[in-house]
């Protein structure tokens, strides 16, 4: 099994201390969770897009080129890049971008995005939403095998003998699917033989696990190969702790704070209490032993190889969430590995372009072969003029 960290990079105040971040410190902290996700040994780190308060991940090519400059080895995740709100010719350039700057690191989660003001934003209505996104990930995925295409696009104009730079590294990419409520996110996975990411957040397990199984049927139905499936879930928290009474104590104020801000927005909560919480949602608070049995139980539903984690405090204090992380990596994740498979493919990137041949090929039979990376810091500028 593998793990990620998320975030949204919600910017609100702390639900226990009221007291909140500026936008230049909350940013810093993103990236100060993505170096330490590294340090510990976690497979990926992931930044969520959304247009609308209180998030600020509207760029998250940026945060991620940031965070890809400031790492070696953990792969970057969007979640979700929501190309039902994107132009995916533009999409393409940014990620196609961010492919090479992390050296063929990255992996996308797509989905159609949520809420009603960025829907508004970008003129997208719940009628269309779901054309859009189906839409742009065909010409995204086309894009993503060959630069140069025509498609004759609905909702951006046509594309006629289009070439769109640069070419990205990894070639094919993998791209997940991202899933919360509706089958047509899982049937346009399952069409294109991707893998799934069930958001798993929100509800008790039983919709999440209707929708994987109905995943797995139209995989099958599509004529996929069953082995090849592979499936990512969500967590709604997570504080693990040595003692599980120390665990829920000191989740105790986090949840009284989630439950005031569902209370503010006129929310009924579908948890009322700390403890039905940890009983029937996905979150994973108690001692180690508690969280790996619950991994296996919705396992045991899900059959998923990749778990993530929030990447945020999200309430805790720093310490008690870094603990907690090096808790996960010590105590719980090699349990986890060594009991859930890996996704069919291992882990790490797909096969990598080599635009170099391309270009070769492109010379003259006497032209001088092109200069190695390690060349161009000798070659001198090129004066221009105007």
């Amino acid at each position: 099994m593998r793990f990620i960290t998320i975030t949204l990079i919600v910017h609100a105040p702390d639900p226990v201390t009221g007291q909140q971040k500026s936008t230049r410190e909350r940013f810093a902290e993103v990236l100060g969770n993505a170096l330490f996700a590294e340090e510990l040994g976690f497979d990926g780190f992931g930044v969520g897009e959304r247009h609308e308060r209180p998030f600020i991940s509207s760029s998250p090519t940026v945060v991620l080129s940031h965070v890809a400059a400031l790492t070696k080895r953990i792969r970057l995740f969007t979640a979700v890049t929501t190309l039902s709100l994107l132009d995916p010719v533009r999409a393409f350039e940014d990620y196609a971008t961010l492919d090479n700057l992390s050296g063929g690191r990255l992996e996308l989660i797509i989905g159609k995005g949520n809420g009603a003001a960025q829907r508004e934003l970008f003129q997208v209505t719940p009628e269309d939403q779901w054309d859009r996104n189906a839409e742009s990930y065909e010409v995204f995925r086309r894009l993503w095998r060959d630069n140069k295409i025509t498609y004759a696009t609905k909702f951006r104009p046509p594309l006629t003998e289009a070439e769109v730079w640069p070419r990205p590294l990894q070639r094919p990419i993998r791209v997940w699917h991202g899933s919360a409520t509706s089958k047509e996110s899982v049937d346009l996975a399952a069409s294109c033989g991707d893998p799934l990411f069930s958001a798993n957040v929100t509800n008790p397990i039983e919709p999440y696990a209707e929708l994987i199984r109905y995943y797995r049927e139209q995989w099958v139905r599509y004529g996929h190969d069953p082995a090849q499936i592979a499936v990512g879930a969500g967590t709604a928290g997570y504080y693990a702790a040595p003692r599980s009474q120390d665990a829920i104590d000191a989740y105790r104020p986090v949840f009284a704070g989630y439950l005031a801000f569902q209370q503010r927005l006129g929310v009924q909560p579908v948890f009322g209490t700390l403890e039905d919480f940890v009983e029937r949602s996905s979150a994973l608070i108690g001692s180690p032993a508690q969280v790996i049995e619950k991994v296996h139980r919705y396992h045991g539903q899900f059959g998923h190889s990749v778990l993530h984690l929030h990447a945020d405090a999200g309430g805790l204090t720093d310490a008690q969430h870094r603990a907690s992380l090096e808790l996960f990596q010590s105590a719980i994740a090699p349990v986890l590995r060594r009991e859930i498979p890996d996704p069919p493919w291992g882990w790490g990137g797909g096969p990598i372009g080599d635009d170099a041949v391309l270009a070769l090929a492109a010379q003259s039979p006497t032209a001088r072969p092109a200069a190695a990376v390690s060349d161009l810091a000798a070659v001198p500028p090129v004066a221009t003029t105007g």
